[in-house]
């Protein structure tokens, strides 16, 4: 009796299975794991929409820092707290200060661009030689703030260099890091000290 019954059964479950194998194989969609999520406005890159315009540049660099900026403000809390290692919350200030170079050159650079036209508008007669001035003496200001901040980036990278070599060698004598970690701290301080001396 169980084999009548069973006999059946196993002939409908396998029609069933190879009926939806068929299926799934002709099918024009597409299946559960193929598809892929949209894209979404703020995953897009801001470079592909300003790209190569001084002005995109400087906007870039601006979001860039501000984001930078709001990443490092919580920092220090969050590592009193214990949610962040000290490193993090040093990568994090370095971040903001290569951000704010970034922006610099930026803005030296839409100051060339500004310059140059103003050159071009004095040579046919469009503005005058004060305006030209103007942007000039605008660039200069510019070009100091873009040497400090590249200063000021030199010393913070260096300044991180030190603390991660001294960090690395206080692990390696705990027994806590590699040999490797502590050479390669201070191969990166040996690469950064005879760039800023």
């Amino acid at each position: 009796m169980i084999r009548a019954i069973a006999l059946p059964v196993m002939f409908l479950t396998s029609a069933m299975i190879a009926l939806a194998a068929d299926q799934s194989s002709n099918s024009e969609e597409p299946g559960e794991f193929d598809i892929e999520p949209p894209i979404l406005k703020q995953n897009l890159s801001d470079e592909l929409a300003e790209a190569g315009t001084p002005d995109g540049d400087v906007a870039r660099c601006d979001k860039k820092l501000e984001r930078a900026k709001r990443n490092a403000a919580g920092a220090e809390r969050l590592w009193r707290i214990g949610v962040l290692a000290k490193v993090e919350v040093e990568q994090r200030a370095l971040k903001v200060i290569k951000c704010e170079t970034e922006l610099a050159t930026a803005r030296v650079t839409q100051a060339k661009e500004i310059v140059t036209q103003q050159e071009s508008r004095v040579a046919s007669g469009e503005t005058t030689k004060q305006e030209l001035e103007v942007a000039k003496t605008a660039l200069a200001q510019l070009i100091e703030a873009e040497q400090k901040a590249v200063a000021k980036c030199e010393t913070a990278e260096l300044e991180f260099a030190e603390a991660n070599l001294r960090r690395q060698q206080r692990l390696l004598n705990l027994g806590s890091a590699h040999k490797t970690d502590e050479t390669y701290a201070h191969a990166i301080l040996a690469a950064l000290q005879p760039a800023t001396a």
